[in-house]
């Protein structure tokens, strides 16, 4: 990479991972608090459309923010600023409408994405929704923000801005904790907890908008002023680029839908879903940070026909590199999933029988690992294309597989009983979704294939085997010397097993990467020796 894309890389690496330790101190804050009790397990209903929308329209890669960052980064800042305040003021509007709608049907809401819930949890999850309903009005102005805050080359704040909901959240968790003490876990103040919870994640969102608005300031994007310049090109070359982008990745959230949907007649499934998935997200979203930011600018200012074999570079080092880390990772869960768990959650309300709930389900996570981000990096090549009709089309079609899916390996439920024999319970539901990630990346790579004249897809494949197999021979090392001795249960042991089966299967995968002289891998581990040996 260049330097200046190693220099973007390397800030938005330390910002998210800040992010993300602040993400996983909240989750172990509410781990020992609630377990997978009732106020978390409603909770993680109630936050569905909420969260769908704040990952939707305000993440980072999301569809507001890819767009804005597109099209801004090719135009003066002065039209920048008219652009975002035009799209801040419609978008507004629209999500104002959508605030009031989640506040008033709540209720039939919430059985719509959780039929199974007991009448308890379902109380708690309605009124955790309608606290959490102003987050659609955020959730817009929060990706437009961050998007044109990359366009100007401003990545710190966005890099960081998750850790003020993870605040937020200890900090609400943490005052309940102290007013109630050890009866916060109890049923009978599982609706207190639950409506602190969902306020404090109210409260993260807003700071999370507030926190942008100095840096635009700054960057002279910040209008507070009302526009209605819909004819604008530039407002409506985002909004073909935003409009099939938000339903391609609302396809994607509405997998999350169905797989709630089955998971509700899965006792405590939803919490060890949230618990597996932070596991997951934490080093996913570090390196998906880490590598999509700087190359969504590069890809964009890459598409003219006469840049088409550097962008080509592009792609192959943004898919090798996600590769590259991804599988290795993957690996590391499928050998080591006990003692992570174990050693991250497993302590107050978090028993063992939680730990092996989120074991499962961390396993399955492990196995789909190369095709999450492998999917994200195509996405952003259509992208930056122009093309959100492609990717729209693809997760339109993954939708109806996946409530196949679902529906397959959690048993073939019925009214009439059970239609299929095996029943994979909630791992199954993870499966069905790591199913539908590599089927997209197949089709989405046949589809860039066309569309750019040809990719050179053999060598690429036989590159991603030989990393295949140095993962695979990782996660046999981490998983030999992780049951080869007979290591403490406690927290010390428990460290000490996953650390250094840990670093034993990266070891060996960087070993066998080197030695089947995959490119990237090299140029990494080549950069890492001359910075140590500059030291």
């Amino acid at each position: 990479m260049g330097r200046s894309l190693k220099r973007i890389a390397l800030v938005v690496t330390y910002g998210t991972l800040l992010s993300k330790a602040g993400g996983l101190i909240r989750q172990l804050v509410i781990a020992a608090a609630f377990g997978v009790g009732a106020a978390y397990d409603a909770y993680n209903y109630a936050y569905i459309l909420p969260g769908f929308l704040l990952i939707l329209l305000g993440g980072i890669n999301g569809p507001f923010h890819s767009a804005m960052v597109s099209v801004l980064s090719r135009r003066p800042r002065e039209e920048g600023a008219h652009i975002l305040t035009t799209l801040n003021t419609t978008v507004s509007a629209l999500l104002l409408v959508v605030t009031v709608t989640l506040v008033l049907a709540a209720d039939p809401l919430i059985t719509l994405v959780g039929p199974g819930l007991t009448p308890e949890l379902h109380r708690i999850a309605v009124a955790q929704l309608q606290v959490m309903a102003p987050m659609a009005l955020l959730a817009g102005l929060i990706g437009l923000g961050f998007g044109s805050l990359n366009a100007a080359d401003e990545f710190w704040i966005p890099a960081i801005s998750p850790l003020m909901s993870s605040v937020a959240l200890v900090l609400g968790v943490g005052l309940l904790w102290w007013q109630l003490g050890a009866e916060i876990a109890l049923p009978l103040n599982a609706l207190w907890g639950g409506v602190v919870l969902a306020l404090s994640t109210l409260v993260g969102a807003l700071l999370q908008w507030l926190l942008q608005l100095p840096a635009l300031a700054r960057q002279g994007m910040a209008r507070f002023r009302l526009s209605w310049d819909w004819s604008h090109p530039g407002v409506r070359e985002v909004w073909r680029v935003m409009g099939p982008a938000t339903l391609s990745s609302g396809m994607l959230q509405i997998n999350v839908f169905t797989d709630m949907f089955f998971a509700s007649g899965i006792l405590g499934a939803a919490a060890g879903l949230s618990y597996s998935n932070l596991l997951v997200q934490t080093p996913l979203g570090l390196i998906s940070n880490a590598l999509l930011v700087p190359l969504l600018p590069t890809f964009s200012r890459l598409t003219a026909p006469e840049d088409r074999q550097p962008l080509i570079a592009r792609i192959r080092q943004g898919l090798m590199l996600s590769t590259a880390s991804m599988l290795p990772l993957g690996a590391l869960f499928l050998a080591l999933s006990t003692p992570i768990v174990a050693l991250v959650y497993e302590r107050g309300a978090f028993d063992q029988k939680a730990v092996q709930l989120v074991t499962g389900l961390l396993m399955a996570y492990g196995i789909g690992m190369p095709a999450y981000l492998g999917r994200d990096v195509l996405v952003r090549v259509f992208y930056a294309l122009g093309d959100g009709t492609t990717p729209f089309r693809l997760s339109m079609a993954g939708i109806g597989l996946n409530v196949i899916f679902d529906w397959a390996l959690v048993g073939g439920p019925s009214p009439w009983g059970p239609q299929f024999p095996i029943n994979l319970g909630a791992p199954g539901l993870v499966l069905a979704t790591v199913l539908i990630n590599l089927l997209t990346c197949l089709a989405l790579l046949l589809a860039l294939q066309k569309r750019l004249g040809g990719l050179p897809l053999r060598d690429w494949g036989l590159d991603s085997l030989k990393l295949t197999l140095a993962a695979v021979a990782a996660g046999l090392a981490a998983w030999a010397l992780s049951v080869g001795v007979a290591w403490n249960e406690d927290f010390v042991g428990r460290l000490f097993q996953v650390g250094l089966s840990g670093a034993l299967g990266l070891l060996v995968f960087v070993l066998c990467a080197q030695a089947f002289a995959v490119p990237e891998v090299s140029e990494i581990t080549a950069g890492i020796a001359r910075r140590f040996r500059r030291r």
